[in-house]
């Protein structure tokens, strides 16, 4: 599975972005699909999760209320709605697959390129 993760930029706080991961190679449709993000220096940490059918969501307690993951199989295509940005939700954020069920460690299988965002104060 390839993923590709897109939808990075400039914001600025309080806004809104949605980033997008498309997987080719694969259909997602019984994946576990995770967003995780990244900054320098820092461990890559979990930001939300999703289960193949997207019946279950987990999301991280700093993101809760904010960003909303969410799924379209046809198009094979994973989503993170995030609203209400701060600026340290800055980072370069990760899209992941899983075989089996969802985690919020990193135990994903395969792992999209990253797409970078900041949000500007």
């Amino acid at each position: 599975v390839q993923l590709q993760a897109c939808g990075g930029g400039l914001v600025q706080a309080g806004g809104s972005l949605r980033l997008s991961c498309t997987a080719s190679g694969r259909t997602l449709s019984s994946y576990g699909m995770g967003w995780f993000r990244q900054t320098p220096g820092k461990e890559r940490e979990f930001v939300a999760a999703i289960s193949s059918t997207g019946g279950t969501t987990y999301y991280a307690g700093s993101v809760k209320g904010r960003f909303t993951i969410s799924r379209d199989n046809a198009k094979n295509t994973i989503y993170l709605q995030m609203n209400s940005l701060k600026p340290e939700d800055t980072a370069v954020y990760y899209c992941a697959a899983r075989q089996s069920g969802i985690t919020a460690t990193l135990r994903y299988d395969y792992w999209g390129q990253g797409t970078e965002f900041t949000v500007s104060s």
